[in-house]
């Protein structure tokens, strides 16, 4: 991937602070909307979910996830010509996170810190697939996407 491809991944991680995160629920994927927080080297993403989310129950039962993060559609005639990236992973339980920086990104987000039903999950990626448009495809290792 050149350097222009790999800055607008990046670019596009960093920007999009919405995600579809997919777990599995009794076997079958289940997809969910949620925030999430990119670490700097794009090595870990992070999660801040309530137990009685599905996707967390699942996460309980089945580490294997997937996280799916598209640029936002802007009316264009052809929408398959937004970027977006699936990364899949494994999900962890942490008992503490990086609030700070969640609070920075999502400052309205303060009021789940005073539930307890609320913890944050890291996500490690395994790979990833980057459409950086039409036809433009690039199939990445973990260490290839936080390189």
């Amino acid at each position: 991937m050149d350097s222009e491809t790999r800055t607008a991944l990046s670019d596009l991680i960093r920007t999009e602070r919405i995600a579809h995160l997919a777990t599995l629920r009794g076997g079958a994927p289940m997809a969910s909307m949620t925030l999430d927080l990119p670490d700097e080297r794009l090595a870990a993403f992070y999660v801040h979910v309530s137990r009685l989310a599905w996707h967390t129950q699942d996460m309980l039962q089945d580490a294997r996830v997937a996280l799916s993060i598209a640029q936002s559609d802007d009316g264009r005639a052809d929408p398959f010509t937004l970027m977006r990236v699936s990364i899949r992973g494994e999900a962890l339980q942490l008992s503490d996170g990086p609030k700070h920086a969640w609070l920075a990104r999502f400052p309205e987000q303060a009021i789940n810190f005073q539930l307890a039903d609320f913890s944050f999950w890291k996500i490690v990626p395994r790979d990833a697939r980057f459409i950086a448009g039409f036809g433009r495809i690039h199939n990445l290792s973990a260490a290839q996407l936080c390189s």
